[in-house]
């Protein structure tokens, strides 16, 4: 299994599962993650998501390049994407997910850590967008994620250059909000996750909501969502 989901009382693991390739995202990865990102939604149960890479070396390596051109046709491809949108169904799962970022988080990595409620890093975590320097578009939403996370000015700084920026950095931008030791990094996710499960859902919900939808609203309209939520 390319994604590993469980549960531990109100508290769901999701784990990207391709450790020998870096946890590189492939075809079957992005169907497995939208079929835990359902099951999450859909328990009751679950109040909060924590979202990790498994093995040493990185939470997500980007896309796995060797899958590039092996879907049937464009359109096929182009049609599955839609009625699997992936990166939009981070927001519409109506809970908090975190993410726990160590080692490389390249590209794809980046991509599914932007739309999480929380991000942590690693002191050893790596950030990179590759995608101009491979003749790329970034393709999962990185383009329209990341300035939303960090800014226009420095959204461009990264996808621009293809440069890397390491944990201290990515916190001073605002990419994650928290730094720590790899060995105290899952543990800090979990106090993290039991505090924000401690706190009544439907309040959670309501302003989780409020910032995700108001973000592309004007103004007035931001603030008559959240009198009405």
């Amino acid at each position: 299994e390319t994604v590993l989901y469980s549960k531990k009382g109100d508290i769901a693991s999701i784990v990207l599962n391709r450790p020998n390739e870096i946890n590189s995202f492939s075809i079957q990865m992005r169907d497995d993650l939208y079929q835990a990102l359902e099951a999450m939604r859909d328990d009751p149960d679950v109040r909060v998501a924590v979202v990790s890479g498994a093995g040493e070396r990185g939470f997500c390596a980007g896309a796995d390049l060797t899958e590039f051109g092996t879907a049937p046709s464009q359109v096929i491809a182009r049609d599955v994407r839609w009625e699997r949108d992936l990166w939009g169904f981070f927001q519409m799962v109506g809970k908090p997910i975190i993410a726990v970022l160590h080692g490389y988080v390249i590209g794809s990595g980046i991509e599914i850590a932007c739309p999480c409620d929380l991000r942590l890093a690693s002191e050893d975590a790596v950030f990179h967008m590759p995608e101009a320097g491979l003749g790329m578009v970034p393709a999962a939403g990185g383009t329209q994620t990341l300035p939303r996370v960090v800014g226009v000015g420095r959204a461009q700084d990264v996808l621009l250059t293809g440069r890397q920026v390491l944990a201290p950095e990515a916190k001073r931008m605002g990419l994650v909000h928290r730094v720590v030791a790899r060995d105290e990094l899952m543990p800090e996710a979990e106090r993290l996750a039991d505090v924000i499960a401690s706190l009544d859902p439907h309040a959670v919900y309501a302003a989780r909501t409020a910032v995700a939808e108001g973000m592309d609203l004007p103004l007035d309209e931001g603030l008559a969502l959240e009198r009405r939520l």
